[in-house]
């Protein structure tokens, strides 16, 4: 249907249809492309799972891996089976969570509005200097993708209520000190060895390779010789920051604009405020206990008695109470009317409110800091404000053109030059383009998306506008196209060779090790045979488990093997990780008595608190009903 439309909008009465279209779009938003039906990917006890929350979880999960792993990761990524196996990862702890929270809904485990605020308050990246910046606070949630704050609000309590049950759960747990002597002499524990290393390099040259064989490997495995599919792309593109450069502003505008924001560059006085809380019980607003305390409270105040010390002994809310009931610098609007109200009475250091009532209880206030209004100077913030306006007017100029990019460009589908010529744009090429792994703006998910979208790659046409960020946008279309295809033969044949000679290699060595073990185990001399392979044995005492001083490989299959007894050896063979073999044996077993491990208990009670917590999660599961689907690599939405 959209092609149809594209291919017949060329007259002058379907233009100026796509004309109000367009324009109805940009008046009402274009949410209507994004509520379509949401399709659940699992259910746990009838409670959904949607599939754009599996979306959601998947491309963060997906940000992680590929932060971490980078080029390794671009690797696996295109591994049906680890792709398919990392979704599913995905699923499992999303089903994990809901279980979780559904728990925590049946045990009633709540997390307060006043806990809520004062975590958010606390957390150091909402902080400047040491104190919460409600405008930071903003910018930070805003850039993870909270558009709300009480969208914020609502998942960092969910959150807190999940690490609530989880350290309910962690916390009792503790070891027993029978089991932390008995762990303690396993990592203590040491042992006598010899090793032999043979090596599969001295094998290579006896191995003869067949044209068969090369073929074989390379018809067997041609998915490790692939080009991968990859594009370059034309496209136009719109960006504030170059518009702001063209934009003068004069010193009598910033004097204009200074005068009507005057109230913007006043920071209002500040309070720094502690309290006392006295809850009411159960919620009961008219609870008379609550108040006759509260009132016992500001009594004893009025005695002389010290607000943090008091604070500290009978406010309810333990983690201000902890702090003498400090509650740091105070904005209005972040606690209740009542609340902001009491407080902004108290007008001289050390003054104490009259009782307080607010949702949670009565609150008894005192002021402890205050700093005067600031009004900022023209002069000290005009290079700001220019450099504001200028932004500002740069975005007016961004939004234009950006709607007459993504008008031009539907209509005209088959070039970028009319769009291009519309907003004084510059038409560029990409570099080779791969669905991974490419340099901004085409690491974006939308963009590369759009690259390798079905109308970009298929129809031939322009791609919607894409906006990359709130600064940037574009459009592209299709320049160059290079399907994945297997190299050939020719090109890998030198690869595939090493491949075979390294795997023969490597198995004549294990062949070798293992007739050196035959014989060693049957009592007979192996040290001429050893020679004969330009190798010995090597002996370590009092071996560590985790030693440095020796391949792990090794020191892995050393503390595998049995303790030694008269009559029988204890050995075996190890691959090591660059395909040589070695033939490893104890000959004795003893225990490091001088080591120690001071956080040995802490340790063993968080593996138990860990091992406690799975089995919590396991046993929901095996009391649950929970329905999945198979979920396919979704695709980003924008």
């Amino acid at each position: 249907m959209l092609e149809d439309i594209r291919e017949k909008s060329q007259g002058l009465t379907a233009k100026i249809i796509l004309g109000l279209i367009i324009l109805t779009f940009a008046v009402a938003g274009v949410g209507s492309y994004t509520n379509s039906v949401d399709t659940s990917v699992a259910t746990v006890n009838g409670e959904a799972i949607s599939q754009q929350a599996f979306n959601k979880a998947y491309q963060a999960q997906r940000g992680r891996m590929a932060q971490q792993f980078g080029e390794m990761f671009d690797t696996l990524s295109n591994d049906a089976n680890y792709m398919a196996n990392f979704r599913q990862g995905v699923l499992d702890n999303l089903i994990n969570e809901k279980l979780i929270d559904q728990n925590s809904e049946a045990l009633a485990i709540r997390v307060s509005d006043l806990r809520l605020k004062e975590t958010i308050r606390k957390m150091p990246e909402f902080q400047v200097d040491g104190a919460f910046d409600n405008n930071r606070y903003l910018a930070i949630i805003n850039q993870a993708g909270f558009f709300q704050s009480s969208d914020f609000r609502d998942y960092l309590r969910v959150e807190m209520t999940r690490r609530q049950l989880s350290q309910a759960l962690i916390s009792t747990e503790f070891s027993l000190p029978y089991q932390e002597k008995l762990q303690l002499a396993l990592q203590n524990q040491t042992r006598d060895i010899r090793f032999a290393t043979v090596s599969a390099q001295q094998f290579k040259a006896t191995i003869e390779l067949t044209e068969e064989e090369v073929n074989s490997y390379y018809l067997a495995n041609q998915a490790r010789f692939q080009n991968k599919e990859q594009v370059k792309v034309d496209y136009i593109s719109l960006n504030v920051a170059d518009l702001a450069k063209d934009i003068k502003v004069t010193d009598a505008d910033i004097a204009n604009y200074y005068q009507e924001n005057s109230a913007s560059y006043i920071e209002a006085a500040q309070r720094r405020i502690s309290h006392i809380l006295i809850e009411f019980s159960d919620g009961d607003t008219d609870d008379e206990t609550a108040k006759t305390q509260a009132q016992a409270v500001l009594s004893r105040l009025e005695q002389g008695e010290d607000f943090a010390v008091l604070a500290k002994e009978v406010s309810n809310d333990t983690f201000s109470g902890e702090n003498g009931g400090d509650l740091e610098w105070l904005e209005p609007g972040v606690m209740e009317e009542s609340f902001d109200e009491a407080a902004l009475a108290l007008t001289k250091v050390g003054d104490i409110s009259p009782l307080v009532k607010t949702s949670f209880g009565y609150h008894v206030l005192k002021l402890t800091d205050y700093k005067e209004e600031v009004v900022q100077d023209l002069a000290d913030i005009q290079a700001d404000l220019r450099i504001k306006l200028s932004n500002d007017q740069a975005q007016e100029k961004f939004f234009a053109l950006q709607q007459e990019m993504a008008r031009i460009s539907f209509e005209f589908p088959d070039s970028l030059e009319d769009a291009a010529a519309e907003v004084n744009a510059t038409i560029q090429t990409s570099p080779w383009l791969l669905r991974a792994g490419n340099s901004a703006p085409f690491d974006q998910a939308k963009v590369i998306e759009a690259a390798f979208s079905d109308i970009v790659l298929q129809d031939n046409m322009n791609s919607d506008l894409i906006e990359v960020n709130d600064d940037v946008a574009i459009v592209l279309r299709l320049n160059t196209l290079q399907e994945a295809s297997v190299k050939p033969l020719s090109e890998v044949e030198v690869q595939i060779k090493d491949i075979l000679v390294n795997q023969k290699a490597t198995e004549k060595a294990q062949q070798t090790v293992d007739s050196l073990l035959a014989d060693y185990n049957a009592g007979t001399d192996i040290s001429a045979q050893l020679t004969a392979l330009n190798t010995s044995f090597v002996s370590k005492v009092n071996v560590a488990r985790y030693s440095p001083e020796i391949d792990q490989s090794i020191s892995r299959a050393a503390f595998v093997l049995p303790h030694p007894v008269s009559g029988v050896i204890s050995a075996s063979t190890v691959a090591l990780s660059n395909g040589d073999l070695a033939l490893v044996e104890v000959t004795a077993v003893g225990v490091n008595e001088t080591a120690a491990n001071p956080n040995l208990a802490q340790q063993q009670t968080s593996q138990l608190a860990q091992s406690a917590y799975q089995s919590f999660v396991n046993s929901l599961k095996v009391g649950a009903k929970i329905t999945r689907k198979q979920v396919a690599e979704p695709v980003a939405v924008y």
